[in-house]
């Protein structure tokens, strides 16, 4: 199976001209020819958050981490692990990305010396960030999703959001820095179609990307026009030019960082 995976993460045209760094990551790991795990966190960027940027890149390396674990754990047995994700998606999946990502941030705080704050809860705080993640394999799709940010899926049928995530009033949004933040994962999981028609688009964009647009109309019409441009200019020319197209979004749009990651597989292709 071909395929092409790439994305870009961008400085927010407000956050250059305020000094701040690009609060967003992205993470993607190619297990093998038939499995993929694609992560984008975006971090909360405030003064009550300095530390959010590592808060996002330990996000998206827990998950894929977590993910790949469970890859090898029922390797070979793809119709249990699909049983399990599907029963324990929100719940143990979820627990076990939220225990380890505040862990990790305990251990870096730590390593790096930074205030010494005897609450547990204000440390992680200083680190928020959101979450998504997807894995495709051949025999299914899984998507996990705390905060904002979108995952889409785009084909000749249209543009499809895998997940409809919470929306919160105002620039609030959940948080893995919250306490038992895990229980506002949102999960979704659906079995592969053995014949399912190609090309297919998936996308996942951190806020920034939607909140450029007046509405999600304005929004799904963007990413059926990627869509567009894979199928007629292929993958290496807008992978080129992301990183030029997504700046030009922030500023004309919110302002905020973006990230954007594709897996495209192409015409001709199968997925499985």
């Amino acid at each position: 199976m071909t395929r092409r995976v790439f994305g870009e993460s961008v400085q927010g045209a407000s956050h250059i001209r305020n000094g701040r760094e690009c609060q967003d990551s992205l993470k993607k790991v190619e297990k093998d020819e038939n499995t993929l795990i694609l992560a984008v966190a975006d971090g909360h960027g405030s003064d009550s958050c300095p530390y959010s940027k590592t808060g996002s890149e330990v996000a998206v390396n827990v998950f894929c981490k977590i993910m790949g674990d469970y890859l090898e754990t029922y390797a070979g047995q793809p119709e249990l692990l699909l049983t399990f994700l599907k029963r324990e998606g929100d719940t143990k999946v979820a627990q076990a990305i939220d225990a380890e990502w505040k862990r990790r941030i305990l251990k870096i705080h730590s390593k790096y010396k930074r205030e010494i704050i005897p609450d547990k809860e204000a440390i992680y705080r200083m680190y928020g960030t959101t979450l998504i993640g997807l894995v495709i394999t051949k025999e299914f799709i899984f998507a996990f999703q705390l905060g904002d940010g979108d995952i889409v899926k785009v084909s000749e049928m249209g543009v499809q959001n895998i997940i409809e995530a919470d929306k919160i009033l105002g620039i609030e949004t959940h948080s893995l820095s919250k306490s038992e933040a895990w229980k506002k994962a949102i999960t979704f999981i659906k079995k592969q179609e053995g014949n399912e028609p190609l090309p297919v688009m998936y996308m996942l964009s951190s806020d920034g990307m939607a909140n450029s647009y007046k509405n999600d109309d304005e929004f799904k019409k963007t990413c059926s026009d990627y869509f567009d441009l894979l199928k007629e200019h292929g993958a290496k020319a807008v992978s080129d030019n992301l990183k030029a197209w997504l700046s030009e979004t922030s500023e004309l749009g919110c302002g905020d960082d973006i990230t954007a990651l594709f897996a495209y597989f192409e015409k001709g292709d199968c997925l499985v």
